[in-house]
């Protein structure tokens, strides 16, 4: 259960940043809470400032700033558990928030004497690296200029464009997490993202293709940005596709390509995967840790420590730091990623995996960089292997049911004919259901790329990275004309 208020924000709590000087406020929130009867008491204290551009032509049309203060109140007795996010950081503030949580579980809020909490643990303090990130980012003049240069890039490179669009977003991010169990651990994230879109037409051919490219934790990342290359790599594609002829529709193998095409096991596979999914009851999966579900050559990880990726970070939104969680291990599955809830109701062990949007949602679990594993294949072998088949080059959109049903669009494709591949192809769109493909996965590469991306799901939109090497699908359900 959440309920959200809404306060006047003021004094010198949201004035300054967080840390040790909050210990003794929060030390009164968390043993008022528990002598009040909860299992667990958490607080996550968060401050924002995030911008988004988007160019289009050659103009700047929109500019986006946006700053935030907040937190977020979670009570735990049992398997309940009940939630309040606030704006307002005065102690009268936070302790009406907490009072809230605890009526949700029928708590009366009244402190009584015991010795149920015994003080916060040392601070960790990852955020004192960090202090200086958000005065390092680009300014917007320098923003805006980046971006103007790409969308003009585009222009030279290209034929037949009719839009061209250029966006930037930064997302910086302090929080403070202290919890009744000792938890007490300060963050500061940084994400910057940039995406080239374009539109071509010439007569009755039309195509519209994309590029997105993100990184955490690099405020020079925007200034190394190679606009040049992303121009081109642009152009060439929606080049291609232009006169490209419709794919035509039927079961078949494919080879999906590295970097985003990871994004189908991320949203047919990885989500069930989630001890949110076992609370639901919608994963298919439930009952099978130290069973097959996908085929031997297949290894599948999450993790939040690769360096510069997306979904990696110090510590979770719980105040625990991650680690490298072995999802599916020669097709055998391992484990389950687990959040403090997921925990305590499924029994699956906490993976540094509670993750959350932003304060006005309660952390659940969630992916973080997750991938497929290289394999031992050159890509050029798994092309080989296929007499007729699509290459699938880039993954565009599409929509993945709960329990793992899934229809994506093929943005940039090819045939394969004799093992080669051929003439390129558009509006082909892959479907499956996980259970059913994962078993047809028989070959993987050795080109392991990750790529950024954003998902939405019960604790809001995150950051996160998506990835793989090549892969040979043996026969999936291609949609076409």
């Amino acid at each position: 259960m959440t309920v959200t208020t809404r306060a006047p924000e003021g004094g010198a709590a949201q004035a300054s940043g967080f840390g040790n000087h909050w210990r003794e406020r929060l030390e009164m929130l968390l043993g008022f809470g528990r002598s009040s009867g909860a299992d667990l008491v958490e607080v996550f204290l968060e401050r924002t400032d995030q911008l988004s551009v988007l160019a289009e032509q050659d103009t700047i049309t929109s500019v986006s700033p946006a700053f935030g203060v907040g937190a977020g109140i979670r009570v735990f007795r049992g398997s309940h558990d009940g939630f309040v996010s606030t704006n307002d950081l005065t102690q009268a503030g936070l302790q009406a928030a907490l009072e809230q949580a605890l009526g949700m579980l029928g708590l009366e809020p009244i402190a009584r004497p015991g010795d149920a909490f015994s003080g916060l643990e040392t601070l960790r303090d990852h955020a004192l690296s960090k202090a200086d990130w958000l005065q390092r980012c680009p300014e917007l003049h320098e923003a805006t200029g980046r971006l103007l240069d790409g969308t003009a890039r585009l222009e030279r490179h290209g034929r037949h464009l009719q839009v061209r669009r250029g966006s930037y977003s930064r997302n910086w991010q302090e929080v403070l997490v202290a919890a009744s169990d000792g938890t007490f651990a300060r963050d500061i994230r940084l994400h910057q993202s940039l995406g080239l879109n374009v539109l071509a037409a010439d007569g009755d051919h039309r195509a519209s293709l994309g590029r997105r490219y993100g990184t955490s934790d690099r405020p020079d990342d925007l200034r190394e940005w190679d606009a040049e290359a992303s121009a081109l790599d642009v152009c060439q594609s929606v080049g291609t596709m232009l006169y490209a002829d419709y794919v035509e529709a039927g079961q078949m193998p494919a080879v999906l390509a590295n970097r985003f095409g990871g994004v189908i096991f991320h949203e047919a596979c990885g989500h069930l995967l989630e001890t949110t999914q076992l609370e639901r009851g919608t994963t298919p999966f439930a009952e099978m840790v130290g069973q097959p579900i996908a085929h031997e050559s297949l290894t599948a990880i999450d993790e939040g420590l690769t360096g510069g990726a997306f979904g990696s970070m110090s510590i979770d939104d719980e105040g625990m730091e991650p680690q490298r969680t072995v999802l599916i291990e020669n097709g055998i599955l391992r484990r389950f990623l687990s959040d403090r809830a997921g925990e305590q109701r499924t029994g699956h062990p906490r993976t540094g995996s509670g993750r959350r949007q932003s304060h006005s949602f309660a952390a659940a679990s969630r992916m973080r960089n997750t991938f497929i594993a290289a394999g031992p294949h050159s890509p050029e072998a798994l092309i080989a292997s296929i007499d007729r088949g699509l290459y699938c080059k880039s993954m565009g959109g599409g929509s993945v049911g709960p329990t793992g049903q899934f229809n994506f669009a093929v943005e940039e494709g090819f045939l394969i004919e004799n093992g080669t591949l051929t003439k390129p192809v558009k509006g082909a769109t892959l479907i499956g259901e996980a259970k059913e493909v994962m078993p047809r996965i028989s070959m993987c590469a050795n080109d392991l790329e990750l790529a950024a991306g954003f998902c939405g799901s019960v604790s809001g939109s995150i950051f996160v990275t998506v990835g793989q090497p090549h892969v040979k699908v043996d026969s999936i359900t291609v949609g076409g004309r």
